[in-house]
């Protein structure tokens, strides 16, 4: 049978989304539901405009984000992660802006380490990018309590959590609204936000985990230290809580990545538990 490209509508994202659940392994970095529910901040109209499925004989072989305007992450069923066919298709269609999954001009792509995939868009002349650390938590063992009061984030703690995160990163511009947006996506149905609380009950970091079911690798995206309380351990014990959460919620481990050059990030989850993965790079190629 032939395969199939296509963009989703909101309805059919719950597919896109229940296919990247079973294909979650442990000390994978892959696509997560996760990272698609942390997308659903900008609305399901433009987040399903931004999925990207290939599909044969009615299955769903491979789910792709366009996460901006110039980034794919892309994953593959892991049976069919050497399929040839499979593959020079996802190729065809990425490199060909008129096939409407990347537009001309510089775009990168992201996908796990080890498929065809990589091997093929280097044969065209697709060039690895900067470097990111993948990190990894069993969490087998019990996870301590951190050092905070951890609360978890409803409706009502939506602008204090926005706020955080603001404060977090610089020009961010999130808004409760998108807290709310992202809050009524399907894959949220299975995450949680929570708010790191310091002695003097100022709200200091925060984060959100997403979990693929029980059994499976959860994913933290985002987390955020206020810029007024960092270097007091707050990234490290909202980064344990996380870990925390995901445990209660039945996660095998939780996984998170931070561009390798962002050596505070990778030291904040090394110790919190954290162990490093092999580095990965996104593929990237002027169309």
């Amino acid at each position: 049978m032939t395969i199939v490209l296509d963009t989703p509508d909101v309805d059919g994202l719950s597919v896109a989304v229940n296919a990247l659940r079973g294909w979650q392994r442990d000390r994978a970095m892959q696509l997560h539901p996760g990272d698609i529910g942390w997308f659903w901040r900008f609305g399901a109209e433009t987040t399903a405009g931004a999925v990207r499925t290939w599909s044969r004989d009615g299955r769903v072989l491979a789910v792709g984000l366009l996460d901006g305007s110039t980034l794919l992450r892309i994953t593959i069923a892991a049976d069919v992660q050497q399929d040839e066919e499979l593959v020079r298709r996802l190729v065809e269609d990425v490199t060909e802006p008129e096939r409407g999954v990347l537009p001309a001009g510089k775009v990168n792509i992201e996908a796990p380490m080890g498929v065809l995939l990589h091997s093929l868009l280097a044969e065209q002349g697709w060039q690895t990018d900067e470097p990111w650390t993948p990190l990894s938590r069993d969490l087998a063992e019990p996870v301590k309590a951190p050092d905070l009061r951890i609360e978890i984030a409803g409706q009502e703690q939506a602008e204090l959590w926005a706020e955080v995160l603001r404060a977090s990163f610089e020009g961010s511009t999130f808004a409760a609204e998108k807290w709310h947006a992202m809050s009524a996506g399907t894959p949220y149905a299975d995450a949680r936000s929570l708010i790191g609380y310091d002695e003097q009950d100022a709200a200091v970091g925060v984060v959100t985990v997403w979990s693929a079911g029980p059994g499976l690798p959860g994913l933290i995206e985002p987390m955020g230290v206020h810029n007024d309380h960092r270097g007091r351990g707050h990234g490290r014990a909202i980064t344990v809580a996380a870990a925390a959460a995901l445990q209660e919620m039945g996660s095998s481990s939780a996984l998170v990545a931070t561009p390798t050059s962002n050596v505070g990030a990778v030291a904040t989850y090394a110790s919190a538990g954290f162990g490093k993965l092999a580095e990965v790079h996104d593929y990237y190629r002027e169309n």
